[in-house]
């Protein structure tokens, strides 16, 4: 039985590393968000300011881990036995969802889904316990601190609305009093604004982190917590006058302000959020160490209920690990980009392509706030709407992309540096009034009101955005009701499988791992065949745009030839889950094509009036391929349909004829492609053969199938079918020649 424990143990310690990844990868964004979108500083020196601020942090936390081993169930209720399974279950769980959270790219909360999985996997066992012992199940609260687990939840509502809502109205008044033309306004009342923002940010520190640095006697934490008014005084006045004095020497006090609470949120991420990765499986080993240390042999007779004493502490060389881990993790993890992104996108002041699609709610809350916009507007006199308006003009809002840099901002370093003093002030005060708030719940709900605010989120853009935070806010809650069924699942299973079920598990969370790898590279190997957008650089010249203009054809032609292609395979098999398959992959392309469009808007808007002409061609493209992708949609879909309503199979000359118009239709496409993608588009006598022939390939097939239909062989569902894909594939065997004779005459015109 001691073996079936080391193994316990060498898995809690390898998912705890897992896990600081995972964690890291998802939180990331807490203390790299205003930086990296206000570009306050090149990414390595952010990401080195993000280091040194993990290290310290991880290096000073105090290693108290009484919420992984007392704060959410009773040691002394539990046998050695449960609560190993209880810290296996929570490991194994904890990986599993922060791995998906990642990989969908959404933040997440490590602290609630520890604190969840810690409930779900104990609640598992108490019940399991007094079901055993026939007890009441009221005497469940002797169990588990419901008090704790209530207090967690009231936190995350609070966190959710305060946030927005005070993100919102801190960010207007600023924006009121500095305009997106900030630096005459930066000279006059810079330091001040340095002053309170600095203060805020370090009262931050204070209270957040210097509770939990070891080196610190308890006089001095008594000290600072006693006289906080006081220091909040001292370093307003210091502060002031060192940004007036930065400022006075132009140097940018906003710049100064983000770096330090990029630091301040990266320390205080490492301090108290440690625990989320290594306090259950530091937990794990002490527990380990009091069962040894009692000589009991039984692990399911002795009782752990000196897994309370608080005076237990993790090891300083934990911490300077864990810290080094996450240092690594955030140089390397390809994933917390994808959370940053998410984020960024959410947020950021100009268009682009949105990353969430609308719903009902998003659009019904846009709606009803245009109402009460509409109201608004009659209410307040027109000079004074005027005056804010002006106030909120950004000159970059629709800045021409020659004018814009070429790493543009998501947002400029007041919306950063409101980001950063509003999530450290709340942070402070849910943590002087032991609120548990979550850093990612606090950090992400202020920078969607600040940019709400700011009115990054337009008549345009709104309806996506709000879609967004509404997706977002959902996989939070998501995520603690996902944390306590998993942790309770996996920990039933360990519990009554014994040793067969936790080797089970663990090599289940291998596999799932294993998956979740595989199918991240595969996601962005898809997502780098997209076709590639158009960038600031295309608008030098036309014959650049007309250049990957061409290349971005050529591979959605073929694209769509392969579709076509996977298409006749499913009607020839009969094979569901093909058509399925190939649903999304049509979808993906029609999705690319919008994605183009959208970045052409911004390439047309500056074009030179001589290229005017030209520029009706990229559009009129758009529009082919978009005609294209449609029917050739239209053809899977109905081939989709047909086989789920489990119609009559297509007979074998049916079959034959759609072959042999899928291989002419294959060389035509292929043959396009490639002439699209070599810039050579002259020879149109080669095109005009391969186009002869699928007409005549369709036209046989037209005159087979009518055959067919007067010598009753087939039925009228599959005669339908076939006619439509024939009709499609007629159609956009048309759009195709229109694009080639399309090019050609530009392409002559061009040269001349």
């Amino acid at each position: 039985m001691e073996l079936i424990f080391i193994i316990i143990l060498v898995t809690v310690v390898l998912l705890a590393i897992l896990d600081i990844m995972v964690g890291v990868s998802n939180d990331a964004v807490n203390f790299l968000n205003s930086a990296i979108g206000s570009k306050a500083a090149s990414f390595r020196t952010i990401m080195i300011i993000a280091s040194f601020g993990l290290l310290i942090g991880a290096v000073f936390s105090s290693g108290m881990m009484e919420i992984a081993r007392s704060g959410i169930f009773t040691p002394s209720m539990f046998t050695f036995y449960d609560v190993m399974i209880i810290f296996l279950a929570v490991m194994i769980a904890d990986v599993i969802l922060l791995d998906l959270f990642n990989y969908i790219g959404f933040p997440t909360s490590t602290t609630v889904s520890i604190i969840f999985e810690l409930l779900g996997a104990a609640t598992c066992l108490a019940l399991i316990k007094i079901i055993t012992n026939d007890d009441s199940f009221i005497t469940i609260l002797n169990y588990i601190n419901t008090e704790k687990a209530s207090e967690i939840v009231f936190s995350i509502i609070l966190s959710v609305f305060l946030s927005f809502l005070l993100g919102s109205i801190i960010q207007y008044i600023t924006r009121l009093i500095f305009t997106f033309n900030s630096e005459a306004r930066i000279k006059k009342y810079g330091g001040i604004f340095g002053g309170i923002a600095i203060t805020a940010i370090s009262f931050f520190l204070l209270i957040k982190g210097a509770k939990n640095l070891t080196f610190l006697s308890g006089d001095i934490k008594s000290w600072i917590s006693a006289n906080q008014i006081l220091l909040i005084g001292i370093n307003f006045v210091l502060w002031t006058i060192v940004s007036q004095t930065l400022i006075y020497f132009k140097i940018n006090v906003l710049r100064i302000i983000i770096l330090i609470g990029t630091f301040a949120l990266a320390l205080a991420f490492a301090g108290n959020d440690l625990v989320n990765f290594i306090g259950v499986p530091i937990a794990a080993i002490q527990s380990y160490d009091i069962f040894t240390a009692s000589g009991v042999t039984d692990p399911t007779g002795f009782m752990m209920g000196d897994l309370a004493n608080n005076d237990i502490v993790a090891p300083s060389y934990y911490l300077v690990i864990a810290g080094l881990i996450m240092i690594v993790t955030l140089w390397t993890s390809k994933k917390a980009r994808n959370v940053i992104e998410t984020e960024l996108n959410l947020s950021k002041q100009n268009d682009g392509e949105e990353k969430f699609r609308p719903n009902f709610l998003s659009r019904g809350i846009v709606r009803a706030v245009i109402i009460l916009g509409g109201l608004i507007d009659k209410i307040l006199p027109k000079s004074l709407q005027l005056k804010v308006d002006k106030r909120f003009e950004n000159p970059k809002k629709n800045l021409s992309i020659k004018d814009q840099t070429t790493d543009e901002e998501a947002f400029d370093m007041i919306r950063a540096s409101i980001n950063l003093i509003v999530a450290s002030i709340l942070i402070s005060i849910g943590t002087s009034m032991k609120l548990p708030l979550s850093t990612t719940y606090v950090t992400f709900m202020v920078a969607m009101g600040s940019s709400f605010a700011d009115r990054a989120w337009d008549r345009d853009s709104a309806v996506f955005r709000v879609a967004g935070v509404f997706n977002v806010i959902g996989g939070w809650f998501l995520t603690g009701i996902s944390a306590f069924t998993m942790a309770a699942i996996v920990a039933v299973i360990m519990f009554f499988g014994k040793a067969y079920g936790i080797i089970g598990m663990i090599l289940l969370l291998g596999f799932i791992l294993f998956k979740s790898n595989q199918s991240y590279k595969k996601k962005k190997k898809e997502k780098e065949e997209i076709i590639i957008s158009f960038t600031e650089e295309d608008i030098d010249s036309i014959q650049k745009i007309f250049t990957k203009n061409k290349k971005q054809i050529s591979k959605a032609l073929s694209k769509s030839a392969y579709s076509f292609e996977l298409s006749i395979r499913g009607i020839e098999f009969e094979n569901l889950t093909h058509a399925a398959e190939n649903k999304k992959k049509i979808k993906k392309l029609i999705s690319s094509i919008e994605e183009l469009k959208s970045n052409f808007y911004r390439i047309l808007r500056d074009m030179d009036r001589e290229n005017i002409n030209s520029c009706k061609v990229f559009v009129q493209s758009f529009g082919y391929l978009q005609n294209i992708t449609t029917s050739i949609n239209f053809i899977n879909t109905s081939i989709h349909t047909y086989i789920y309503n489990n119609h009559r199979k297509l007979n074998e000359e049916q079959l034959i004829d759609l072959k042999s118009i899928n291989i002419e239709y294959k060389k035509l496409l292929n043959h396009t492609s490639k002439s699209f993608a070599n810039n050579n588009l002259n020879e149109l006598e080669s095109f005009d053969k391969l186009r002869q022939s699928i007409d005549n390939k369709i036209s046989i097939a037209l005159n087979n199938q009518i055959e067919r239909i007067q010598q009753e062989n087939v039925s009228q569902k599959s005669s339908t079918l076939y006619f439509t894909i024939l009709t499609e594939v007629e159609y956009t065997v048309d759009r195709i020649e229109k694009l080639v004779r399309l090019y050609i005459d530009i392409d002559k015109q061009i040269n001349d």
